[in-house]
């Protein structure tokens, strides 16, 4: 089954509502705690958390911080161009995705199969499918619960247990000026750890840190910038339906509410990319990740109709990186772009022969799920026809995707 992706708007839901309380267990403001004191709170908390973020104290290994994979100067993706990380007690183990950035999250809805947007040409009864939650496969919806899977996960951070991650909070300090800001003794290794991952949260909804909304684009949507010939070129076809069509899936237009653009529609989709074969456990030729329906998700496990499909990431900041897909197997967006208008023009340039010389396309997914993938443009020609975009067009799109850096400083009037 194919999931057809409608536009969903941006800016319609906040996932996470920065109201604190007293004993980190709650959304709401303790009893008595005025608006200044949750600000105060707020604070101290993003603070304890930037310093955490950056702390390799907090790992198994003693040298792996969220920093590590999460480099602030790369849009808080990965710094490098390995297409998984490493990690584990030993920095020895192999991830087995790509580190996805975790910039402009704050907007993503929770993770739901069914999403009916209203704002969809009007048209409520539209099912767009699978939609939102954090990570490649949609399986947190909260900043906190995203943050507990690299610190317990045997390919990261690599701690046994929460009283392995409170021990280490302890003996670094953390614990006890957690307990000072929330205004509680943190009683058990399981509120030391919550409230750890409440601070991580925290900082990460730090809007001049992870959401500034500050690129030429965001200038340019302002009235404050002019794009170059080549960048509005290259806009043109981004958003041309029968081009690059690119965002039918990453939104480039504000929300009917004013809402800067996510550049991403939140939803979970099947494209199809090539088996990246440089991945450790891809040396299993039964392994496959699935995304919505495993290895790493389980409750999906028997839903067939999601196996392959993985989340949309933003494009913001996607200049920065170094590694693109959620298996690492592409390392400059010329690449990423080829292959969105070749695919299926000449799958043969991106997918293994076999013996009898056919091409093994999808060959990242097995048969049964092929089904799945999506074929909407530039998806929908066939072998030796002309890809939707030639190599000048190609070259325009990905200069206008680097407007969308953070950080853009216009040009001063003489």
């Amino acid at each position: 089954m194919r999931i057809v992706r409608k536009k969903i708007k941006p800016g319609f839901l906040l996932l996470f509502p920065l109201l604190l309380c007293a004993t980190g267990a709650t959304d709401a403001p303790a009893g008595g705690m005025s608006r200044a004191a949750v600000r105060e709170q707020t604070r101290a908390l993003e603070a304890l958390g930037a310093r955490m973020f950056r702390d390799p104290a907090l790992s198994a290994s003693g040298k792996l911080a969220c920093a590590s994979c999460h480099d602030p100067a790369h849009g808080f993706g990965p710094p490098n161009d390995l297409a998984v990380q490493m990690g584990g007690a030993d920095m020895r183990q192999p991830g087995t995705r790509a580190a996805p950035s975790l910039t402009y999250l704050e907007a993503t809805p929770p993770f739901t199969e069914h999403y009916f947007d209203s704002d969809d040409d009007g048209d409520e009864s539209i099912d767009n499918g699978p939609t939102g939650g954090l990570t490649w496969d949609g399986r947190a919806d909260r900043g906190r619960e995203q943050a507990r899977i690299p610190l317990l996960s045997v390919y990261e951070m690599a701690n046994k247990d929460a009283g392995a991650v409170a021990a280490r909070l302890e003996q670094a300090g953390y614990a006890a000026q957690l307990g000072r800001i929330l205004g509680v003794k943190l009683a058990g290794p399981d509120r030391v750890f919550d409230a750890a991952v409440e601070a991580l949260e925290v900082y990460e909804q730090d809007y001049r840190v992870f959401y500034p909304y500050s690129s030429k684009y965001d200038a340019f949507l302002a009235g404050k910038a002019v794009l170059s010939p080549a960048e509005a070129r290259g806009l043109k076809l981004f958003e041309d339906p029968d081009k690059g069509n690119c965002a039918s899936c990453h939104l480039s237009q504000r929300a009917n509410n004013g809402a800067p653009p996510e550049f991403t529609d939140y939803g979970l989709i099947a494209i199809g990319v090539p088996r990246n074969r440089t991945i450790p456990a891809n040396a299993d030729p039964q392994h496959f990740d699935l995304g919505l329906c495993g290895p790493e998700r389980t409750d999906l496990r028997d839903r067939p109709e999601y196996c392959g499909l993985f989340k949309t990431p933003s494009l913001r900041n996607v200049t920065q990186r170094k590694v693109f897909m959620h298996n690492g197997v592409f390392h400059t967006l010329k690449q990423v772009m080829e292959f969105y208008v070749e695919r299926d023009t000449d799958p043969g340039k991106w997918y293994p022969h076999n013996a009898d010389g056919t091409v093994e396309k999808y060959d990242d997914l097995p048969a049964i799920y092929h089904d799945n993938v999506n074929v909407d443009p530039p998806f929908d020609r066939k072998p030796g026809q002309a890809p939707a975009l030639d190599g000048a067009e190609i070259e325009d799109v990905i200069t206008f995707l680097g407007t969308l850096n953070d950080g853009y400083q216009p040009p001063k009037r003489p």
